[in-house]
Parts: C-alpha cells; structure tokens; sequence
C-alpha cells in the first residue's frame, strides 16, 4: 500500500521587508499541519504539494517553506499554483532530482513523474504565469499523455493545482482549468489512473473525471466560504485547516480529509 499525503495552498508570504514573519498566519498553520501529519499513526511514503505554496512567488517565501517542510522525514513533491513563480520554487527545492530535471528553459513547466511506493505520482503543471486561471497546453497535453503510457499497469495519481471538473463555486469557477477537456480525455485513455488530487479550492471536494475521481485538499491555512448561490461571495471562512490522504492499494484508491491540530483517540470502541 502506498501513503500519499497532500499539502495545498500554503500560502506562504513575505512582507515588505522580503522577510516571512514566523508569527504569520500562513507560518503557524504549516507548522501545525506538519506535525498533525508527523502524527499519524501510519506515516505517509511520500508529501505531494499542490500548489501556491507562496503567496507572491518570491524566492524568500520558497527558502522558508522549504525550511519549514524539513522535519518531513519523506520525500516532498511540489507543484506550482497560480500564486507560485515556477523558476524561484524549482531553485528553492532543486535537491530534489525531479523538480530540478524540469529547468532546462527559464519559466519551463514544473512536471515530472515518480515512484512512491509502487504506485506512480505524476505531477502535472496547470499554471499560466500572470494570470489565476490554469490550462495546460498542447505540450504539456502531449507530455501527460507520453507519461502515462510508460507505464499502463501502475496505478497512478496525477496531482493538479487546479481542478478538472467544476466546483459550483462561482469565485474557484472563474478561475477554472479552461482546457479540462482536453486532459479529461487523455485521462480515460489511461486506466491506471485511480485518482486525480488538486488544490485552487481552499476545500475538500471530491468529483466524477473521465472514469475516475478527482478529490481538492483543504488548504492549511483558510478555507473559502462554500457559497453556490450566484453570483455568491467570495470569501474566506473560520472553517479547520486541513490536508489529505491517499492510500492507493490492489489498484484502487481512497482519499481521506484530515483537519490540522492535535486529535487524539477520545476512547476504544472494540
């Protein structure tokens, strides 16, 4: 069985100083959803990021995180999101092989697959510097594609930032993956894929894909508020902090939403 947990939307940001204040919201938060995660009882193969792990993209606010993240004892993968610079989060995590292969242009797509356990982790760029919304174009697309054909008989996540399928929040819609059709079909050319895992929603979502399902993560630090009237609010709520967890075993995933902070067994039941 392999354990996959996912981060998302950290949110890390530095202030004018170009320092990030360890009192800061964004700092406490990660520091408590790292060690809720450090206290699980089964401790996860490997840590997935899904994206704006910054909040400005600035090299300063990777340095930190990347700090922060290291009393993971597992591997961390991260992905950029629409609030990341692509360039500043490859130099800031470059020991890490994968992500330090994807640099060979300036802004080049952050992507790249590996092996967690016996299941495959394969980390897709949806960001458009500059701009909120994701697409992934024909490159990437066709780089999806080649990736999962290597190897048809493994099963597979692929980890987004943002999410292929509609939420039903006005705000996160707006913001949307504009070509999810495009990845949606290559997606049910490949069978192995047992879970599509995004970030973008600052919730835990989960939705039907091309055959399969895709799952948003609670972000660590505020949740949006859920909101599906029209044209809705845009606004963040008092809601936990959380993270997820993908078990993947005998071909078939489950995911599970875990909010940060110290939950401990309250009594036996067998």
């Amino acid at each position: 069985m392999a354990i996959i947990a996912q981060l998302s939307d950290i949110h890390l940001a530095a202030g004018r100083d170009g320092v990030v204040d360890d009192a800061s919201g964004p700092v406490r938060a990660l520091r408590t959803a790292v060690s809720s995660l450090l206290s699980l009882p089964a401790r996860p193969d490997a840590v997935v990021l899904t994206g704006d792990l910054a909040d400005g993209g600035r090299p300063a606010e990777y340095e930190r995180l990347h700090a922060l993240l290291s009393p993971l004892p597992m591997a961390v993968y991260p992905l950029p999101g629409n609030h990341d610079d692509r360039d500043a989060l490859r130099a800031a995590f470059r020991d890490h092989p994968a992500v330090a292969a994807t640099g060979g242009e300036p802004q080049a797509p952050v992507q790249y697959a590996v092996d967690v356990a016996g299941t495959r982790l394969v980390c897709c760029d949806t960001s458009v510097p500059g701009k909120s919304h994701g697409s992934m174009d024909e490159g990437r697309l066709a780089w999806l594609d080649r990736t999962l054909a290597e190897m048809p008989d493994t099963p597979t996540i692929v980890a987004t930032h943002h999410p292929p399928y509609p939420i039903g929040i006005r705000f996160v819609d707006d913001m949307r993956f504009t070509d999810a059709a495009a990845f949606a079909d290559i997606i049910a050319r490949h069978r192995q894929v047992v879970r599509v895992v995004s970030g973008h929603v600052h919730r835990g979502t989960v939705g039907s894909l091309a055959g399969t399902v895709g799952t948003t993560c609670p972000s660590t630090y505020r949740q949006l508020f859920l909101d599906m009237t029209r044209p809705g609010r845009a606004a963040l709520t008092g809601e936990p902090a959380g993270f997820a967890v993908h078990l993947v075993a005998d071909g078939t995933a489950t995911t599970h939403f875990v909010p940060t902070g110290n939950y401990r067994p309250l009594m036996q039941v067998e």
